[in-house]
């Protein structure tokens, strides 16, 4: 029973503070032990995501300890590779989203690496997530904190890390820092105590916008102007860089909806503040359906995913993640002068749709296809960046566009993050344009299926907590690669637990737990773990001539995945 130790510890040792003893006090062993063991049975994994978990006392929560852990294991690292001299004049730069304790998980992280004498830029106050990404790239930093858990519900909180290039750490950059994570054992020996002299508060909001609007494509203000948008940031921190923006670049009709304007960790007005979710973005659709307004935009509380909606005769649709990325694809290939790259490339990820692939191959640009996770993405614009530093002429691709199924874009490589604001202008400048034409978003989406075929795509997840959780996927995984393909009709099937290297991918892939089913009829479908919650994911892209036959496919293909998580699902 190691975590019942490890609780009474924390509870007794007056080192973890009045707060901890006094929560972890109110559990009974004997009622609360599957509590008790939840928060004790394991440390919070530093992953591929970074930190992420409910906030508590507890080795396996989100707290100041928890933080205090994994930022000391951070510095010591950067004490290591970069020198103290470095460290000193270039620092590391600091954000934070909106959510309960975000501000002081982030002074907490700013105490600790001005204790080691690491300079730090204290962000001023809650800002997106690709601002920070942006902003370790303007400050030249070393490194970039974000506190965030993205779309996570209210009880979440989490910690990521970005490398100089304003990247958020691949595995192999993970697996390095957290030898040094591991190097702290004792959390008493902690100095939280900081240097205020090299802490720095600052603000890069003004220099962000100016990157943002630097990306825009469509120039017709009085267009611009009729387009009538509602937009919600879901209590977060899109609220002014996303106001800022369309207004500034001639957006002159959005509506606010005030009930979640104001920023609020408790995310009050919704379940979660999920924009991949339709029902975090009713009391939008409400506000639209009395104004009638043309479109609506919803982003996380860190701002770097959206999520849109759109009026039709039929009232107000929801476009998903992938469909938002074809039509980006397709908006920004028709508005970029091609011939001016020598080597245009658009990057997704190996569980987006081939939709916005199809799209850019035929207009002339490379597709790249990475891991999920956008970390990938920033990852890649970073070696074409270096190829062209190094003449490099096999690598030296010029990127345009990078897209992620959840919701997540980026244009320009002021950052190298998945960047909500700057995507909902392009999202605005497309939906203008259309309505000069008397189209919608709708409409040129039916018109590319005419072109390219029709693409259905739909995601399952299936929440599994806990220790049995882990278990039950790991044995998911196990047996899905123990029994083969469940599919008839399978052309190939890709397990990227194997360095995967094929020309669909453009070069060799790291492992990652991911299997994917390419089918016959140029459908897919894909299996994983999520990285950042206790989760497995199901996708499904199935591909046909409409949308008919592709509902039966789509309703064939669940039933198939459904029958073989039956034993383990509960």
């Amino acid at each position: 029973m190691d975590y019942l130790r490890k609780y009474e510890f924390w509870k007794q040792n007056e080192y973890f503070g009045e707060d901890i003893h006094k929560e972890l006090s109110s559990f009974d062993i004997e009622k609360d032990r599957k509590e008790i063991e939840d928060r004790f049975y394991r440390e919070l994994e530093f992953g591929t995501g970074g930190l992420r978990g409910i906030m508590g006392a507890g080795t396996n929560r989100m707290n100041r300890f928890t933080v205090g852990k994994a930022t000391k294991g951070l510095g010591l690292f950067l004490l290591d590779i970069y020198g103290l001299e470095r460290c000193k004049e270039q620092g590391v730069a600091i954000g934070y989203d909106t959510r309960h304790n975000s501000r002081a998980f982030a002074q907490t992280a700013a105490d600790i690496l001005s204790g080691m004498g690491i300079k730090v830029y204290l962000s001023s106050k809650a800002i997106p997530t690709p601002q920070l990404s942006f902003s370790v790239l303007f400050l030249g930093a070393l490194a970039g904190i974000v506190i965030t858990a993205s779309h996570n519900p209210k009880e979440y909180n989490g910690y990521k890390v970005y490398d100089e290039y304003g990247c958020q750490l691949v595995p192999k950059q993970v697996d390095v820092l957290v030898l040094y994570i591991n190097k702290v054992k004792d959390y008493r020996k902690i100095d939280f105590t900081g240097q205020k002299s090299i802490i720095f508060e600052i603000d890069t909001a003004k220099e962000y916008i100016s990157a943002v609007l630097a990306q825009s494509r469509y120039t017709n203000s009085k267009i611009k102007g009729s387009l009538h948008i509602v937009y919600t940031p879901l209590h977060g921190t899109g609220s002014f860089p996303v106001q800022k923006v369309l207004r500034l670049d001639g957006f002159a009709n959005v509506d606010v909806v005030k009930e979640q304007s104001k920023p609020d960790g408790g995310f009050p007005t919704v379940a979660s503040p999920n924009p991949e979710d339709s029902r975090a973005l009713q009391m939008g659709i409400a506000q639209a359906e009395r104004s009638r307004a043309d479109i609506i935009l919803g982003t996380d509380p860190d701002s770097d995913r959206v999520g849109t909606a759109v009026r039709t005769s039929a009232g107000y649709q929801m476009l998903t993640g992938n469909q938002i990325g074809a039509l980006l694809t397709d908006f920004l290939l028709e508005h970029t002068d091609i011939t001016a790259y020598k080597k245009p490339a658009i990057i997704k990820t190996v569980v987006t749709s081939e939709l916005g692939a199809e799209i850019a191959r035929r207009k002339g640009a490379a597709v790249f296809s990475t891991l999920t996770g956008f970390k990938y993405i920033g990852e890649k614009i970073t070696q074409f960046e270096k190829a062209k530093q190094e003449n490099d002429n096999i690598h030296d691709f010029d990127f345009l566009f990078g897209y992620e199924e959840s919701y997540g874009y980026l244009t320009g490589t002021h950052a190298r993050d998945k960047d909500a604001v700057g995507s909902s202008m392009l999202i605005c400048e497309m939906a203008a344009e259309l309505k000069a034409e008397e189209k919608t978003l709708i409409d040129r989406l039916n018109e590319l299926y005419e072109e390219y075929g029709y693409y259905y795509d739909a995601l399952d997840s299936f929440t599994l907590k806990g220790i049995n959780g882990l278990q039950k996927i790991k044995q998911i995984m196990a047996d899905l690669r123990q029994y083969g393909s469940p599919f008839e009709n399978t052309k190939e099937v890709i397990d990227f637990n194997i360095p995967t290297e094929s020309d669909l991918y453009f070069g060799e892939l790291p492992s990652s737990n991911v299997l994917k089913y390419l089918l016959e009829d140029g459908s897919w479908i894909a299996v994983r773990p999520s990285g950042t919650e206790p989760k497995i994911k199901v996708y499904y892209s199935i591909k046909a001539e409409n949308r008919v036959l592709a509902d039966k496919k789509m309703e064939k293909a669940r039933e198939i995945i459904k029958s073989k998580l039956d034993g383990e699902i509960t």
